[in-house]
């Protein structure tokens, strides 16, 4: 084997894991939410910019005003979940750049002052963590179903409306219940990807 992780963690990042579409009703904790994302701050983006931030839904109130702006779809899915996630991207990552990258202190004005730049740069890497934080939930042996059906203005306006953040994805968290996953769609080969030169 060429892989340095044993094959029952292979099974449950990747192998055994699917895109969640039903839960239990077991609860998902802030102290789980904490280790995950614990492990997954670890994974790289550029210059450490780290601009994923997450607005956990916990509040009926919340979760109604989200679930209105969600694709018809995903809104039964999301009222039932024990947790949604709001992935979004933080336009203002840069002013943390001084903490984050400390031995590069000129970083953050001269690369990061105008805003176009910092959306371009800061969504790519939030994507990154995205999927970092999709694989944290599944070694916290729980799944997730990551949605991009929504109104992403309608979000951005109802949760953010200081326009700092921009939304990137919901994330229903959980452990999978009856009826959670379809079956395993094909995946490309090794060669239809891969190209060397």
């Amino acid at each position: 084997m060429s892989l340095a992780l044993d094959a029952a963690a292979q099974d449950l990042l990747f192998r055994e894991a699917h895109t969640a579409h039903a839960f239990t009703d077991e609860p998902v904790t802030d102290e789980q939410l904490r280790a995950v994302h614990d492990l997954v701050k670890y994974g790289p983006t550029a210059f450490n910019q780290s601009p994923l931030r997450l607005t956990l839904v916990r509040s009926p109130e919340a979760r109604e005003r989200l679930v209105a702006l969600l694709s018809e779809g995903n809104r039964a899915k999301t009222a039932a979940a024990p947790l949604t996630a709001i992935v979004s991207v933080d336009l203002d990552f840069h002013e943390r750049l001084p903490e984050l990258l400390p031995h590069a202190p000129g970083l953050k004005d001269r690369f990061f002052s105008e805003l176009p730049v910092r959306e371009r740069t800061g969504s790519f890497n939030a994507a990154i963590q995205l999927g970092y934080l999709i694989v944290g939930i599944r070694a916290a042996g729980l799944a997730a179903g990551p949605m991009t059906g929504f109104d992403a203005e309608g979000i951005d306006k109802e949760f953010f409306g200081d326009g700092r953040h921009k939304v990137l994805a919901v994330v229903n968290i959980g452990r999978p219940g009856p009826g959670s996953y379809r079956p395993r769609s094909p995946r490309p080969a090794y060669e239809d990807v891969v190209t060397t030169v």
